[in-house]
């Protein structure tokens, strides 16, 4: 595929207007990115009508991203296209760790089967992005309008009024939202007069996307001190059409301009692999930033992705926790739209995913520290470390490489506790466990019989002969007598279930309650918490 995809200006009817009668619109998102497309689409599946606006008239301008996790790839199937990105994407679930040339420890990040997807896969943003726009183009209540550029915003009590620059000239259109989807360097961050908060690192990475045959197996390779770039740290992963992302750790004081230059990367890149025969697809180097704003929710005007939370790229936390931000807003901006919840839900998504940003740069920090210390300590430390990790379990725990994205685990007021005692089983705030289950004579996953479930919650029920009443808007997945089989044990499992449990899913998937001894007061109760209204 060639990485860029160009789509072009359209002038819309909107532009034709005077900006006293500026076109009004429920929710336009600014950014057509992985994050803002996926919100998106999210939102017009659940029956609101979004504009999408992109000061670019293309994507694909290198790979960026390439790490997706399980959990945006089963956020992705609720949009209708997860299945592509598997199809196209290179699976993974072993990384190794490397010290010098030998092998430190290896891990296995789905070690169970019983899941429909994958713990990652590599794919190119570019493909993402083009998978995800095909998708908006499927759905005609996204008016996606490429070329369009917000440079000025002005927030008022019930809308906001943003002017738009296109090649045609400014126009002007008012929203009752607006989502700030635009990346690390948003205009709209300014427009509202807010800033990143956090840490700047110093230390550089040089990336190369190369091109070649190569028989590495699909795996996460990470070195501490490699004899080909001694002193410092290295990646290699595995890409879709045989491109392969290598990451070389610079010194502080590098000149990006000079190292980024082919002419000066294509020796490093020969010391690593041995050899010269390979093309380079894509040359970059960045500095780390753990950062992120106060506040994502600024009245009207709500921030999520890389425009409201920065992290180091080791981990994949970047777009994935992006991803997170788009389905926890979506279903409660659609609420709020709807006018079935109060304004206040929004504030449920700044104190869900400002914890998830946080936790998200401690472990981020923690990794960059480890790879590229500060202080002659942490150098020491490092090295006692990776010395003790050949031989004992406790060290290999500390060998910090990048931990990899899993999904947020959520301490709110929307996480009702439960009276009774659990051994295990995902807790309130925390995300949908899949599982293999059996519908006739047909094969389906929990996570495939939520996913046709795109608007509204769920009543996860483990049957025991009744089933507990609960509003229309409520739909029933039923595990058990009259509902889908559960013939290998793995759901009740990993639900802890006995007869009669039943959770009480959120619209994104993360559990709202969960009770022993449901009754129709007490799931009402919960549902009322999780939708705002208590």
């Amino acid at each position: 595929m060639n990485a860029v995809r160009q789509f072009g200006y359209l002038r819309h009817p909107d532009q034709d207007r005077v900006r006293s009668r500026a076109a009004h619109h429920d929710v336009v998102v600014v950014g057509a990115g992985p994050i803002g497309l996926s919100l998106a689409i999210d939102l017009a599946q659940r029956g609101q009508r979004v504009v999408l606006l992109d000061d670019a008239d293309r994507i694909g301008e290198g790979s960026r991203a390439i790490c997706f996790s399980k959990r945006s790839l089963e956020y992705w199937d609720r949009l209708g296209v997860g299945q592509r990105m598997v199809d196209k994407g290179v699976v993974w679930k072993v990384g190794k760790i490397f010290a010098r040339d030998a092998l430190l420890y290896q891990f296995d990040l789905l070690p169970e089967p019983g899941h429909k997807r994958p713990a990652f896969i590599n794919l190119q943003q570019y493909y993402a992005e083009s998978y995800l726009a095909d998708r908006t183009a499927e759905l005609p209540s996204i008016d996606l309008r490429w070329s369009n550029k917000v440079t000025a915003l002005e927030r008022h009590n019930d809308h906001c009024a943003l002017t738009i620059e296109t090649p045609d000239g400014p126009y002007s259109v008012n929203a009752s939202y607006v989502v700030a989807c635009d990346g690390a360097r948003s205009a709209l961050r300014g427009m509202v007069g807010a800033d990143f908060e956090g840490q700047a690192f110093e230390d550089q990475f040089l990336i190369a996307d190369v091109k070649m045959t190569a028989a590495f197996p699909t795996e996460r390779w990470f070195w501490f001190d490699p004899p080909f770039h001694s002193g410092r740290s290295a990646l290699l992963h595995r890409q879709p059409d045989d491109v392969w992302r290598i990451d070389l750790q610079l010194s502080r004081d590098a000149d990006p301009a000079v190292e980024r230059q082919p002419e000066n990367v294509r020796p490093r890149i020969e010391r690593m692999l041995g050899h010269g025969d390979f093309e380079f697809e894509w040359i970059s180097v960045y500095r780390f930033h753990c950062r992120r704003m106060r506040r994502f929710v600024h009245d009207r005007v709500i921030f999520a992705g890389d425009s409201a939370h920065q992290v180091s790229p080791f981990g994949a936390r970047g777009a994935n926790s992006g991803l997170e931000d788009a389905e926890n807003l979506a279903w409660k901006l659609a609420l709020v739209l709807r006018g079935v919840a109060p304004e206040t839900l929004i504030e449920s998504y700044n104190t869900e995913r400002s914890a998830a940003a946080d936790e998200n740069i401690r472990e981020s920090t923690r990794s960059t520290d480890f790879m590229a210390p500060a202080t002659a300590q942490e150098a020491r430390m490092r090295q006692a470390v990776l010395a003790l990790a050949k031989d004992t379990e406790f060290a290999k725990r500390m060998v910090n490489g990048g931990r990899l994205s899993v999904p947020s685990v959520y301490e709110t007021p929307l996480s009702t506790p439960d009276a009774e005692q659990w051994n295990a089983g995902p807790r309130p705030g925390s995300s949908l466990i899949d599982a293999p289950l059996t519908d006739g004579d047909k094969d389906i996953y929990l996570s495939a019989a939520f996913a046709e479930n795109r608007d509204g919650f769920a009543l996860l029920e483990f049957a025991n002969g009744a089933s507990v009443e609960v509003g229309a808007n409520v739909r029933r997945i039923r595990i058990g007598g009259d509902g889908l089989a559960d013939h290998e044990g793995l759901a009740m499992k990993r639900y802890d279930a006995t007869p009669g449990t039943v959770y009480l899913l959120r619209p994104d998937g993360y559990v709202a309650a969960r009770f022993r001894h449901p009754s129709k007061d007490r799931v009402a109760a919960a549902l009322a918490r999780a939708n705002g209204l208590q």
